[in-house]
């Protein structure tokens, strides 16, 4: 089977945390990603009770150029959460994927003598600019003006000449899925959420954003300022109580498509960041082990099959089988797409995103996998799971799929 994989042993996850998911024009909409990244760097080190010099690594991620210092985004995310100044940091991209390859190079970075590195993914789709490419010469007269809305834009993929719900309506004819199936998924994402939510289960993952001013000395403070009237953001914003009456009234977004704004992800703001390190070196239970990571590329215009082929991938070169994994977390990026892939792999909805997904969280695209991640460790550590895999489809025509272990698992 064609694709890469790569296996890590003594890596693992040490602590985790992430922003709420803020809807795109809510309460986060106008703060860089530079800054909920710094916030959540700053916030993985204190949770984990790590000081930030023993950081010898600094990967970071975010899609959008949704600041006009993004190029500093990974160095400025380091500099700020504390970390030595003679310590690199490199952007890191590949789209949904983003979360998932900073684990990647993470693990490769500890592969090649590193003890520690700290990741982070800063995403604000409420930033992402209304853009032009081809008038740095200036406007000539008569000739069309060209700024267009960057987040919608990106959505189209040139190359099959159709955008990223098309792909998820080509699965749902070539898998037979009907709008009442997607709906049905929608729903079960929503009640997941909520009942998560209802039990507190997020906020082991959450960290509250508030107006906060980031210091280092010899240098600007940067800083988070939050709306007036807005003290903290403490909770996801887009889980909401909903029916399958209210769903189904929505119009699809191609015209007798499946797919509609209630069956999709939502588009959210958000940051998280994780610690890889050595578990031999730890001096507190890990959150998870890294175990191994893959990456494949599948045909563009049925981009979000691509975890199929990744876990496929993962599972075979790892010597497991479908049955030993115990949960499943795979990104929801439009609900056809997860039933596609749950249909293709058989995989029963149990194992299958327990505590809700980006239908009803949201997706901040390079923030995405780092919760994927997070969020399936601690329930394999809840219920004394041995096994999880994370995946998510990505734009263009890929997918990846990360393996982790409960260290606890007894």
């Amino acid at each position: 089977m064609k694709g890469l994989y790569w296996a890590f042993s003594d890596t693992a996850i040490l602590e985790g945390v992430r922003t709420p998911w803020s809807d795109c024009g809510g309460a986060l909409a106008q703060v860089s990603p530079i800054d909920l990244g710094i916030k959540v760097g700053r916030a993985v080190l204190e949770r984990a009770a790590i000081d930030a010099a023993a950081v010898e690594c600094v990967l970071a991620g975010s899609m959008a150029q949704a600041s006009f210092d993004a190029y500093m985004l990974p160095r400025h995310i380091g500099l700020y959460s504390g970390v030595p100044q003679a310590v690199p940091a490199l952007a890191v991209q590949r789209i949904c994927g983003t979360g998932f390859e900073l684990l990647r190079q993470a693990g490769m970075e500890l592969a090649g003598g590193a003890e520690l590195a700290l990741c982070v993914a800063a995403e604000s789709m409420s930033r992402n600019p209304i853009a032009a490419y081809t008038h740095r010469n200036g406007f000539r007269l008569g000739a069309p003006v060209e700024f267009k809305d960057f987040l919608w834009e990106a959505l189209h993929d040139p190359a099959p000449g159709i955008d990223m719900i098309a792909t998820a309506e080509n699965l749902a004819r070539r898998y037979g899925i009907q709008r009442t199936e997607v709906d049905a998924f929608a729903l079960a994402s929503f009640e997941r959420a909520r009942v998560a939510r209802e039990q507190e289960w997020y906020a082991q993952e959450l960290v509250a954003v508030s107006n906060e001013r980031f210091t280092l000395p010899g240098y600007h403070d940067r800083a988070i300022e939050l709306p007036r009237g807005i003290e903290w953001v403490e909770q996801d914003s887009h889980p909401r109580a909903t029916s399958l009456d209210a769903l189904a009234r929505l119009r699809p977004v191609h015209a007798g498509g499946v797919q509609t704004a209630g069956n999709s992800c939502a588009v959210v703001d958000g940051a998280a960041a994780v610690l890889v390190g050595r578990e031999s070196a730890a001096s507190q239970p890990v959150l998870a082990r890294l175990l191994a990571v893959t990456a494949v590329g599948v045909a563009p215009e049925v981009m979000g099959i691509g975890p199929v082929e990744a876990i496929r991938l993962l599972l075979e070169r790892s010597g497991l089988q479908m049955a030993d994994i115990d949960l499943f977390e795979i990104n929801e990026a439009q609900g056809a797409q997860v039933l596609a892939v749950q249909q293709a792999l058989e995989l029963d909805g149990e194992r299958l995103n327990r505590c809700g997904g980006s239908i009803a969280l949201g997706h901040p695209l390079a923030a995405t996998g780092l919760r994927l991640c997070m969020s399936l460790a601690r329930q394999l550590r809840q219920g004394n799971l041995r096994y999880g895999v994370a995946s998510a489809c990505i734009g263009g025509g890929q997918g990846m799929a990360v393996l982790l272990e409960n260290p606890a698992y007894r």
